[in-house]
């Protein structure tokens, strides 16, 4: 790849929408002196490893791509970096749920119940949760508690919401005891009336992660990658031309990246056995 070629960025087509953002970012970076083009990929396994194919300089990755780009990076001697993130994507923390009229009100009380999470691959509402309990309450999966997962779009890494939806609307049947979601979902649920007003409360929630990162690939084109990083952090919501697309995102600014916010999910990688240290698939039930 050199300069005078469009800047190549992968993204994961986990809704229509997704065209709509990229088309835009691209006719607002065209604008601005940068040519980039994107290539759709339909899960985020394919999109990952394209990076180490030379296939794309730059990757909108969720957190746990990021997590199986680093290991690979660092497993060939290479490296990917996190260019920038939306402010959205910073500290967040995943809520376990139950009925108001639940008897539990500590993690100990799960023993023996039916959890919810959502699908196999979402590090927000199955892979940090489990973590959770297994470090915090001391709970695992199968020996404990049973684990009801509720798989949406596999290879999507949980950014299909479908999954902790459907979770939230089995607890509010009275199929599973307890569910997973993110934060911001517990909210949106309630808002949308998935969960009923004053039917549910919060028994735990997880330490603080980070969520998408824009992950440069080994051997991108220096120059370009940082005027594109450039062009990205100075857009802002407050510019109404941008704004549609920046709200279709979900962020009002985007955020220099780090690395920093990911340790929760990577120590649930390994051990919840998802990937191994060279970033290598090892969940046996994972099909995308």
């Amino acid at each position: 790849m050199t300069t005078q070629e469009p800047l190549m960025l992968g993204a994961v087509a986990y809704a229509p929408k997704v065209v709509t953002i990229w088309e835009g970012f691209r006719a607002w970076f065209a604008e601005r002196g940068l040519a980039f083009d994107f290539l759709l990929y339909s899960n985020y396994e394919r999109q990952v490893e394209a990076q180490f194919a030379g296939d794309i300089a730059l990757a909108w990755n969720s957190p746990l791509a990021w997590v199986r780009a680093e290991r690979m990076a660092r497993t060939r001697g290479e490296t990917v970096s996190a260019l920038a993130m939306r402010d959205t994507d910073i500290d967040l923390h995943s809520v376990l749920v139950v009925p108001t009229a639940s008897a539990v009100q500590e993690l100990a009380e799960l023993r023996g119940k039916t959890i919810g999470f959502g699908a196999i691959d979402s590090p927000q509402a199955t892979l940090i949760p489990l973590d959770h309990l297994r470090h915090t309450g001391g709970l695992v999966a199968g020996r404990d508690y049973e684990a009801r997962r509720f798989d949406v779009l596999a290879g999507k890494h949980g950014d299909h919401i479908g999954g902790e939806r459907d979770a939230a609307n089995a607890l509010v049947r009275g199929e599973i005891d307890a569910t997973w979601m993110v934060a911001a979902n517990y909210r949106g649920f309630a808002n949308e009336g998935t969960l009923p007003t004053g039917g549910t409360r919060i028994v735990a929630t997880t330490g603080a992660f980070d969520h998408c990162n824009m992950t440069v690939s080994p051997g991108a084109p220096q120059e370009a990658v940082r005027r594109f990083g450039e062009i990205l952090l100075a857009m802002g919501w407050n510019d109404p031309a941008v704004r549609p697309l920046l709200d279709l995102e979900g962020l009002k600014v985007w955020k220099p990246g780090r690395a920093s916010g990911y340790a929760l999910l990577d120590r649930a990688v390994t051990e919840e056995g998802f990937y191994d240290e060279q970033g290598r698939i090892v969940e046996r039930d994972y099909r995308y």
